[in-house]
């Protein structure tokens, strides 16, 4: 492909992904006044020194949170799903660190701000995986510490917060159905990929690791639910959970990306009244569905499924503590 072309390609997906994104930012509705409403005006982000320096000369104090998320958007998306220059990743990092670098009960995040930083945090998929499911991620805690830059690898800049950080973050943002939906959408196209991408004769850790981490994501996520449905009321968490899988269901996934397209279609198929429970059981639903078009023998199956199992109930008992 010639170098122009290729040139705009790039720009053509870059203003189709960041209208796509801040199409997702309005709409905000109902789902405002639930959980905190004592979160000081965008939670303070516009008037923090390190988020203005990073996010840029669009963040000012006294602007709009519908702006600030905006902005935070612009900052951090890059030109395609999972694809980060070093700028775009510091700034994504530097709003998570300040959002939630604090202790558990003083994190809130603006209700205005909880989609837009679900945008940005699912622009990087692989990133967040590997936060949640956290088996394969090198030097974690020097590259998760909150002045450590954003590093290269594969072409692309990655970052990672510490763990604590991140849960703090994550719940705050989860307390929009709508957010947690995208959340959720992310990890399944990211765990779907991961399952797609081992090697037919991957044995070991090669075979075990990428369904045991993608299971301990999602069932970190499903913890994370659990925390937000305790801040509710019956009605209410009853309504916050069918949003979410409201907003599952219109989930758009290429026909191409296979497992995580064939687990959205097959959430469609289960009666309304089990969806949300079905979400408990996705990480051993992937890799069941994965390892039969492996044709894994039924004892190695088992014994695999077991692992996962184990290993999403671990993550969800940590991050809903």
């Amino acid at each position: 492909m010639p170098q122009h072309t290729a040139r705009r390609r790039r720009t053509t997906i870059a203003v189709i992904t960041l209208g796509v994104c801040l199409a997702l930012l309005g709409g905000v509705g109902a789902w405002l006044s639930f959980g905190r409403d004592t979160t000081p005006p965008c939670s303070e982000l516009s008037e923090n020194d390190r988020v203005r320096q990073s996010v840029g000369e669009a963040v000012r104090p006294g602007m709009s949170c519908q702006a600030l998320g905006e902005a935070i958007v612009k900052a951090s998306v890059g030109d395609s799903r999972g694809d980060h220059t070093l700028a775009q990743a510091q700034a994504l990092k530097d709003v998570l660190v300040t959002l939630g670098g604090r202790d558990s009960e003083e994190v809130g995040v603006d209700p205005a701000l909880r989609r837009p930083l679900a945008v940005a945090l699912s622009d990087y998929g692989p990133d967040l995986h590997a936060m949640l499911g956290g088996i394969t991620v090198e030097d974690f805690v020097a590259k998760a510490a909150p002045q450590a830059p954003p590093w290269e690898s594969d072409g692309t800049y990655h970052l990672t917060v510490l763990s604590d950080t991140l849960r703090n973050v994550l719940r705050a943002i989860a307390e929009d159905p709508r957010a947690y939906a995208l959340l959720r959408l992310s990890e399944t196209r990211t765990t779907g990929q991961r399952l797609d991408a081992v090697p037919g004769d991957a044995k070991g850790y090669g075979l075990s690791v990428p369904p045991t981490e993608g299971a301990r994501a999602l069932g970190a996520l499903d913890g994370i639910a659990d925390v937000v449905a305790r801040g509710l009321d019956e009605n209410q968490a009853r309504e916050w959970r069918a949003a979410v899988v409201d907003e599952l269901e219109k989930g758009r996934v290429p026909a191409d990306e296979g497992l995580a397209a064939t687990w959205l279609n097959g959430l469609r198929g289960v009666p309304e009244a089990q969806r949300f429970e079905y979400l408990g059981t996705q990480g051993v639903d992937m890799t069941r569905r994965w390892a039969e078009q492996r044709g894994m023998d039924e004892t190695a199956r088992q014994a695999l499924l077991a692992k996962v199992e184990r290993s999403a109930l671990t993550a969800h008992r940590e991050a809903g503590a």
